[in-house]
Parts: C-alpha cells; structure tokens; sequence
C-alpha cells in the first residue's frame, strides 16, 4: 500500500466525509496512488492523493476516475459507489462554496413568476456549490447550454429559453431525476399560463412537462419493490 498517508484534514467535515470515503475505496481495493494512476489517463497519483486528503475539494472529474480506479470484480452494483461519491462531493462543494444562509434547495412548487423561476434558478445554482459555467455546458453537450448562456442564467439575465435549456441547467446543478424535474417544468407551465406575452412558447413547456410526468412514472415503477407472491397462502 506504499508509505503511511497523513491524517485526513478534518478542517471541513463534509471535505473529510469524501476523503474518508475515496480512502476506504482505495484501502478496499489495496491499491497505491501509482497503481490507480496507471488505470487512469487523465489523473496522476499525486492528484488521487491530494483528492483523498480532505485538504481540497477535487474535481468531480478526478472523482469520477477515483471510483473507476478502484473498482474491481468483487464489486457489485458499482454505479451505487459513484452515486454515493456524487453526494458527498456536492456536500463538500456547497460546504465550501454556498453562502452560510443557504439552508435548502429550492421549492418549485411555490414559484409563481418569471422572477421567482430565476431567483430559484439561481439557489438551484448555489445548492449545487457553484458548479462553473464551463464545467455546466460540458455536463449539457455540445450546443444545449452553451457557457455565456449558463452564465447569463446565473447572474439572472435571462430565462431558459426552452423547456430543453432549463432540463440542461437544472441537470448541470444535479436535479438529475425525473421526479425532481417534473415539479419544475409543472412550475414553468403554470407561471407561462400567467404570462400573455409567453404565450406561444407554452406548449413546448405542456409537452415537456407531460413527458418528464411519464418519464418519473417509468422511474418510480422501476424502483419499486416487487409484489409478495399470490401464490402458496399462509396456513
């Protein structure tokens, strides 16, 4: 396992959280930092070290290839390591990057003007600890979210300008889950039925918000656990 680690930093807990975590991992595959290296072609073992030192925040890219790094044949459902790494990365961002007074993401369903859409646009933005505009237009793909536009949406210049640009930018601050996005395009409908001069642009909204609705089913049914058997009853 190579030489003894120094301590984790414990300055930010939610920094130590995710260092905590990406040790474990590499203590579980019993790998060095040079070995995860050399499954990688983009980090190098002194950027793995760092990222498990609780010093830093890392990127999510290096992140990322921490988890693909380590992870071997034993493990199974390994796509649950890189969800529950996402999470404590995102703690350890807003912890380091979010305003003290920012308690809770925002609720689109108290939303109830194009004003209210961008202010929570904005919060979605800050909840998510400041994820930068390139980093977003990489998150969208080529053309969606372009950075100026992400940029002009969190200084709160302009609305999205189509249900598909705000699915972006909401998906690029880690509202990823149809059933999470469904509340927000439901939002966006209702404020548009309240605002004559967006009225033509109201049925791209109807459309996309009845096909996230669809999507979030789909997704609960997929998740839900199986019925008991109807078969062999109890004596």
């Amino acid at each position: 396992m190579g030489r003894r680690e120094n301590p984790v930093d414990r300055t930010v807990p939610e920094k130590a959280k995710l260092a905590d975590f990406l040790r474990a991992r590499r203590h579980h595959a019993q790998m060095t930092y040079k070995q995860m290296a050399a499954r990688s072609t983009v980090v190098s073992a002194a950027t793995f070290e760092r990222a498990a030192s609780g010093a830093v925040v890392p990127s999510w890219e290096s992140v990322q290839e921490f988890i693909l790094a380590t992870a071997g044949e034993g493990d199974f459902h390994p796509e649950l390591f890189m969800d529950r790494a996402r999470q404590l990365w995102i703690k350890a961002r807003r912890a380091t990057r979010a305003p003290f007074y920012v308690r809770r993401a925002p609720d689109p369903t108290l939303l109830s003007s194009p004003a209210d859409f961008v202010r929570a646009l904005r919060h979605q933005h800050v909840w998510a600890g400041y994820p930068t505009p390139g980093e977003m237009e990489r998150m969208s793909g080529p053309g969606i979210l372009p950075r100026t536009t992400a940029r002009r949406i969190i200084e709160g210049d302009v609305l999205p300008v189509d249900p598909q640009q705000a699915t972006a930018f909401l998906k690029a601050c880690y509202v990823v889950r149809a059933v999470d996005l469904q509340p927000w395009l439901a939002s966006a409908v209702r404020i548009l039925r309240n605002v004559p001069s967006r009225s033509r642009s109201l049925d791209s909204w109807v459309r996309a918000h009845e096909q996230m609705v669809r999507q979030a089913q789909i997704e609960s049914a997929a998740q839900s656990p199986p019925l008991p058997s109807q078969g062999r009853q109890a004596a």
